[in-house]
Formats: structure tokens, sequence, C-alpha cells
């Protein structure tokens, strides 16, 4: 059982539902079955503040994964405690302007992308960088919303 939440603390009006397809198809990608983690959409003000507080980087980002496993599986009720994941609405709207793609693409990217780090996956260096970026976008071409333009 996939047990996750999204809290939409900035106010994103448009309709975002797409995610839980995007989630599900990363989740079985990953062979993952048991899973609980939590997903909030937040302004520039709060991801600067979470960026600051516990990356020592005061500047806004776009998304910001606090992963549960960095150092051993975290259960509860057979269920893996994977973690939260920061979107930064503002960003993601400059981004998906500066990108050239949709806001869905990005949406969908940044959802990818944080879920992928709670999962233990990083791009710290170059080969890393190279596995993660082909995971993510593996999952996003395969729906029609989220493939590149």
């Amino acid at each position: 059982m996939i047990d996750y939440s999204i809290t939409n603390s900035y106010g994103y009006e448009k309709d975002y539902s797409y995610l839980d397809d995007v989630i599900k198809r990363t989740l079985k990608k990953e062979k993952v079955k048991n899973a609980n983690f939590s997903i909030v959409f937040v302004g520039n003000e709060e991801i600067q503040e979470i960026n600051k507080t516990y990356r020592g980087k005061d500047s806004i980002t776009d998304v910001i994964s606090f992963a549960f496993e960095d150092n051993e599986k975290v259960l509860y009720n057979n269920m893996r405690l994977l973690g939260e994941i920061y979107i930064c609405i503002p960003r993601m709207e400059e981004q998906a302007i500066n990108y050239g793609h949709s806001e869905v693409r990005e949406l969908s990217f940044l959802t990818v992308h944080g879920l992928l780090h709670l999962l233990g996956y990083d791009h710290m260096t170059k080969e890393d960088e190279m596995v993660m970026f082909q995971k993510q976008e593996e999952v996003l071409s395969e729906d029609e919303r989220t493939k590149k333009n």
C-alpha cells in the first residue's frame, strides 16, 4: 500500500491530480510497495527558510527532500516511512516558463526528483546524476502530459 498526502500550503489553484499517476509510476519502477511520505507545496519565503535552517543556504530553491531512510530503513506497521518533499510553487512556475514546458511537466519533474531523493538517489557526482536523471526521464516520458516538448 502506498500512502501519501499532498498539503497545499501555498494555495496552488490548478489541478494537480495527475501527480497520483506520476507517483505510482515512480514507485512501481523502483519496486516500492509499502511506503508513506508527504509532499508540501510552499511559497518562496517558506522554502528559503527551510533551505537556510536545514541546508545552511539562504536562498530560494525549487524542491527539498527530507529522507527519513538516510541512515536505515524506517518501518511502521510494515510501511517504509520515506520522508517529506517540499516543492516551491512560485519557483516551479518560473522554471516551467524558463525551460519552455508546461507546469504539469515541471511539477511532475520536481515530484519525481524529490521522491527519488527519498528513495536514496542523489546527484552529488556525475555518475549519480546520470542515474537519477535517467530514472526521472523514464517516468516522465511514459505520459504525454509530462514528456518534454
